[in-house]
């Protein structure tokens, strides 16, 4: 059957609709993403505001026309971090229901976390042997960690990029200051969650994923791509107001990306760029300024096991999912 999936994120509302088959990978036949920032019409209370609400709701709506186009037979909507999270998040469900007659189902943080493994699990194989999947959306951060479909632990933290960036680096460009206390935070929060991690074996493979990106990245390809990071390390990245950033020849973000924060990561490297001319796969505009308090969290997530997450990876960009197979 031809299936649609509405995902409705903390900034983009994604459909992909595919060839679905009991016991068979499905197959996608079309996808369909409009930008949203559902994050960036909250209120100081955490509400969605009406601008924010009518938005999602017409995108639901323009989502729905695509997948009746495309024939698909079934819709499946699916809400996050953005909707539950917010107080009123009951109102703006019922207000989508009502103008569309798409029931948007929300995922608690630890399904969310879930079927992310179970996705990272059916990319890796069963020869991948355990995976510590980390998921950096724009509301949340989802950490999970076992050998089977099903995790073994499973966290939802409230950590997501654009989240963290909005209430932590409210400044343009932030201070030095604000990016030593975010990152002082965001250590401090995940010291209290990852010791069931620390405590379990270190596993065979890795995964990362981050809403808005295709899958990339292979396990040779990857161990070539740290060597190479380690020998040319990227150039910190210097604090810079978005909109500079936005245009810089250098290491501007990808049009439609999630929001922009500042400061606590790494800038791509242009010499990167230069050595992969003529290079299929993902190129220019990776994404290591786009999430920057990601690459903070992803380096935080080290402790205390500092081999889970090598210095490379903190250049690295969020929206890869890949797997690490250990000598």
């Amino acid at each position: 059957m031809r299936l649609g999936v509405i995902d409705v994120g903390s900034n983009t509302v994604h459909l992909l609709i595919v060839d679905a088959h009991h016991g068979a990978a499905p197959i996608p036949a079309t996808s369909h993403k409009i930008l949203l920032r559902l994050s960036e019409h909250v209120d100081d209370e955490g509400c969605i505001d009406d601008a924010g609400a009518a938005d999602l709701s017409r995108f639901v709506a323009e989502c729905l026309e695509v997948a009746e186009d495309h024939g698909a037979e079934e819709i499946l909507a699916f809400a996050t971090s953005a909707v539950r999270e917010a107080p009123n998040g009951e109102q703006v469900l019922t207000r989508v229901r009502e103008e569309t007659g798409v029931d948007l189902r929300v995922l608690s943080g630890e399904d969310e976390a879930r079927l992310t493994f179970l996705a990272a699990r059916r990319w890796a194989g069963w020869s991948a042997g355990k995976l510590l999947v980390i998921d950096i959306g724009g509301g949340s951060l989802e950490l999970t960690l076992g050998d089977d479909e099903d995790p073994d632990i499973a966290k939802s933290l409230l950590l997501g990029a654009g989240r963290t960036t909005r209430e932590l680096l409210p400044a343009d460009p932030p201070s030095a200051q604000q990016i030593k206390e975010a990152r002082r935070y965001v250590r401090a929060t995940l010291a209290k969650e990852i010791r069931p991690y620390a405590k379990a074996s270190a596993p065979r493979h890795r995964a990362r994923h981050e809403q808005d990106d295709a899958l990339a990245g292979s396990p040779g390809r990857c161990r070539a791509e740290r060597r190479r990071a380690l020998r040319h390390p990227a150039p910190a990245s210097g604090r810079r107001h978005r909109d500079d950033r936005a245009h810089h020849p250098d290491d501007r973000p990808r049009a439609g990306r999630t929001t922009r924060g500042v400061g606590i990561a790494v800038a791509p490297d242009p010499r990167r760029r230069h050595r992969r001319r003529g290079r299929h796969g993902p190129a220019r505009g990776r994404g290591a300024d786009d999430l920057p308090v990601g690459a903070a969290r992803g380096s935080a997530a080290a402790l205390p096991r500092p081999h889970v997450l090598t210095p490379a990876d903190r250049g690295r960009p969020t929206g890869e999912v890949y797997a690490r197979r250990h000598a």
